[in-house]
């Protein structure tokens, strides 16, 4: 009965210590919770942006943006911020330490999934409230698509950031393996041309990949459509595979 109560306790610790860290941190509070919100001001500070243009069915650059920054927040804080941060503790013994004491090393692994979830999440909502103060974006017209939507996003991205971790012996190659796949899931999500600008052939490959489906669910829930089944299918896909390769070669040591 002790250790039941104090299990939850010694994790809501562990969570709290974690939030923190996570705000004396200056560059992750940038990159995950601020950095989306200023690319999307400025992209939208573009004249051109804010004018509707017919190859987006009469949407602007701007209403296509704010579900690309929306991603980029989870995307930056599940393949840079939790593998460093993880692989850094695990550099340091602090994972094998923890392993002597009443406070499980996997406490630690979902308080990390949790921080850079939430902080995902907040992104998120700062990028969809600057793009409806400031330039007049639509709020999702299908919010509960979209809300799943966006919770699959996340799951994926933090699925990706544990594999990541598994594979990363040092800080140092978590950083490099890190940059390496940010920038595919970024192109992918849209960051340098959104999904409905791209060639179908493109288009159709980047929708298998988890966050250009992400991003097709995004819009087409943003629409006033139920994301299509296919997309939400294809995000649960890679969690579940990313989730189980996680699992199997991650190591606390």
């Amino acid at each position: 009965m002790t250790t039941s109560v104090r299990t939850p306790v010694l994790n809501a610790a562990v969570l709290r210590s974690e939030i923190r860290l996570f705000r004396r941190e200056p560059g992750g509070i940038f990159w995950v919770l601020l950095f989306p919100t200023l690319l999307l001001a400025v992209l939208g500070s573009i004249p051109s942006f804010r004018e509707a243009d017919p190859a987006f069915g009469g949407l602007r650059m701007v209403d296509a943006y704010v579900p690309v920054t929306v991603l980029l927040g989870l995307i930056v804080g599940g393949v840079q911020g939790m593998p460093q941060t993880l692989t850094g503790y695990r550099e340091q013994g602090i994972l094998r330490r923890m392993a002597t004491t009443p406070v499980r090393a996997t406490a630690l692994l979902g308080a990390q999934m949790l921080v850079y979830g939430g902080a995902a999440l907040l992104s998120a909502l700062l990028s969809l409230a600057v793009g409806r103060l400031a330039f007049g974006v639509r709020l999702p017209r299908q919010p509960l698509g979209y809300l799943l939507a966006l919770v699959l996003a996340v799951l994926v991205a933090l699925a990706l950031g544990a594999v990541l971790s598994a594979l990363s012996r040092t800080t140092k190659i978590a950083g490099a393996v890190g940059s390496a796949a940010l920038f595919p899931a970024m192109f992918c999500a849209g960051v340098w041309l959104p999904v409905q600008a791209m060639p179908d052939l493109l288009a159709d490959i980047v929708g298998w990949t988890p966050f250009g489906a992400a991003a097709e669910a995004l819009n087409q829930a943003a629409a006033g459509a139920w994301p299509d089944w296919t997309h939400l299918a294809v995000l649960a896909a890679w969690t579940l595979l990313l989730t189980a390769a996680a699992a199997r070669w991650f190591r606390w040591e």
